[in-house]
This record gives C-alpha cells, structure tokens and sequence, in this order.
C-alpha cells in the first residue's frame, strides 16, 4: 500500500507542479508600453496586507466584479496548498511547521522573482502571504493522525 501511495503521490506531483508552471508562467507578458526597468518599478509590491485589503473591502462594499478579490484571495491560498503535501512526503526532514515555512517562504519568493523577471506577473508580498498561509495550510493537514495512519 505504502508504494502504491508513494507512486500516486510521485506521478500527482508532476502534475501539479506543469500546472503551477502553467497558470504561473505560461500567460501573456505584461510589458506592453513600459520599458523593462518600468515593468520591474510598476510590478513591485513590498507593502503587506495592500492588496488583500483592497480586495476584502471590495467583497464587501461591491466596488469591484466579485470575481477579481474571490479569484486573488482564494486562488493564491489555494495554489501552494499541495506544496504543503508534497514537500513533508518527499523531504522527510521536514517534520516541523518552522521548518517547512521557511522552506515554503524560499520557494514562494523565487516563485515570486521568477514571475517578475520574465515579465509574466508581480512580484507581490501579499501573494507570498497567501500562498504560505494556504501551503502551511496544507501541511497542519498532512501532519494530522488520520493522513500519518494512513501511509504507514
């Protein structure tokens, strides 16, 4: 059973991770009329909490089509959350929440950079946040007693 699970998880992951590289990186670049060093000025948000805000206050006062703060907010926790999965099964060292943020942070900020420097979207501090929390998300679940049982 335990290799069985092992080889749904290996060929699981790659899935996730052409979807991650697809939904990350495979879209339209965003230079238009700027020139690079524009883009990389205009695509910068190191201001926690800015656009999550502005998104939870457009949820409730309607300034702005659901669509937008519900596909942000929501997308961006759910988008890391399978690394909160994976990266417990495959690097078994990681067993602490501590650990794995600091694992999860590294890999969400190049995540980050990378969509920055090739033009393919911002790199943005809220998003980090999202996807931590909804990475960390998942790995308190993968630590639970049911999930552990069941790979033994």
């Amino acid at each position: 059973m335990k290799k069985v699970i092992k080889v749904i998880f290996a060929i699981s992951f790659v899935f996730y991770l052409l979807l991650l590289v697809s939904i990350l990186y495979l879209r339209p670049n965003f230079i238009h009329h700027w020139s690079y060093i524009e883009y990389i000025k205009y695509s910068i948000n190191i201001i926690p909490f800015k656009n999550i805000s502005r998104y939870i206050i457009a949820l409730f006062t309607g300034s702005m089509n659901l669509s937008a703060p519900i596909t942000n907010l929501g997308g961006n926790l759910i988008l890391l959350f399978p690394m909160g999965l994976y990266l417990p099964f495959f690097i078994k060292k990681i067993k602490k929440v501590s650990t794995f943020s600091v694992w999860i942070i590294i890999i969400i900020f190049l995540l980050e950079l990378i969509q920055l420097l090739t033009t393919r979207g911002a790199f943005d501090i809220d998003d980090i946040i999202l996807n931590t929390l909804g990475a960390i998300l998942g790995f308190v679940i993968w630590r639970t007693k049911p999930i552990q049982k069941l790979l033994k």
